[in-house]
């Protein structure tokens, strides 16, 4: 069970189970650990898997399933021995996604001490007029919580600094919580946010309602994987068959109507953005909700986009694949 208690900043300056590097931590704490530099490291290690179509090795499918940083380093340097800012074929490196280069960042800044975090939202820089799940860093410089994205380049030119990025309304990553709150609002088309425009059940207010409630798992210091789902089940014929066939609490799902999700999301949406402005009755609030039950509570069920369906107890790191 989640502590009850909300993170401080010296919590998110330890590992969480999921950043701890294991073994590997001489490894990170090597690493230089300002934007600029980790963003090149992390870059150079993982590989997305969608990013431009690489072609993947069958080992490489499989990392992407990795979860926890001991593992994806425990591949990259069996694959290529050494620093691990230095470059490497593609079959070499890691294969994952956005929330794996901002999670061994996140670990290398713990790493060195500094407090940092994971966010989980939408990038509107990423395609126009469409904006892209996406996982960025935050990190506390001693005054206030930086964003910064390590897939982006500094001399990318997307009228931001992708190494201090804007915040709250308006800004080009807005976070789950704040997509939530337009779209209940009537102010942006749901259709426009998602995984992927080509593909309808990716996208829209069903997606961005189970990315509230992975914002809040990363911000609890647990950093699932965003095709982890627990709580609302997903309206998929596999799904549904693995419900039917799995013994009672087997799968953390349940099935609940849509306006009862809706007005749960609403208030952990409003606790969340509330937060995020400093208030910490919220950040107590979201705390004792998630540890009372909104959370994984060790199980969830894993829709990986390459691997199928399976059910994963995070505590004893394994996962049955249907």
């Amino acid at each position: 069970m989640p502590d009850a208690a909300a993170p401080t900043l010296d919590d998110y300056a330890r590992q969480s189970v999921y950043s701890d590097p294991g073994e590997h931590a001489g490894l990170l704490a090597s690493l230089d650990p300002t934007p600029a530099a980790l963003g090149a490291t992390v870059c150079a290690a993982v590989v997305h898997y969608r990013a431009g179509n690489p072609v993947l090795t069958d080992e490489q499918r499989a990392d992407i399933d990795r979860r926890w940083v001991d593992r994806i380093l425990d591949a990259a340097v069996a694959r290529q021995p050494g620093p691990l800012h230095a470059p490497r074929p593609r079959e070499r490196q890691v294969a994952g996604c956005c929330r794996d280069h901002t999670l061994l960042s996140v670990a290398t800044l713990r790493a060195h001490g500094f407090p940092a975090r994971s966010r989980v939202g939408f990038a509107g820089y990423l395609e126009p007029g469409f904006f892209h799940d996406h996982v960025v860093v935050e990190h506390w410089d001693g005054e206030r919580w930086v964003r910064w994205d390590p897939e982006m380049l500094p001399d990318d030119d997307h009228g931001f600094d992708v190494h201090d990025m804007p915040t709250g309304p308006g800004s080009p990553f807005p976070t789950a919580a704040e997509v939530w709150r337009a779209i209940r609002a009537g102010d942006v088309d749901p259709a426009s946010y998602g995984a992927d425009r080509r593909v309808p059940e990716l996208c829209g207010t069903p997606f961005v309602r189970a990315y509230v409630f992975l914002e809040l798992a990363h911000r609890m210091r647990e950093e699932v994987l965003l095709w982890d789902v627990w709580g609302a089940a997903p309206d998929l014929p596999g799904v549904a068959r693995l419900l039917a066939q799995s013994p009672p609490g087997h799968i953390p799902l349940v099935r609940l109507d849509d306006d009862t999700w809706d007005s749960l999301t609403d208030a952990l949406a409003a606790l969340l953005v509330a937060a995020d402005a400093g208030d910490t009755e919220a950040e107590s609030t979201l705390a004792a909700r998630y540890a009372g039950g909104l959370g994984p509570r060790g199980r969830v069920l894993t829709l990986s986009p390459l691997a199928g369906l399976g059910v994963t107890d995070l505590r004893a790191r394994t996962t049955l694949w249907d």
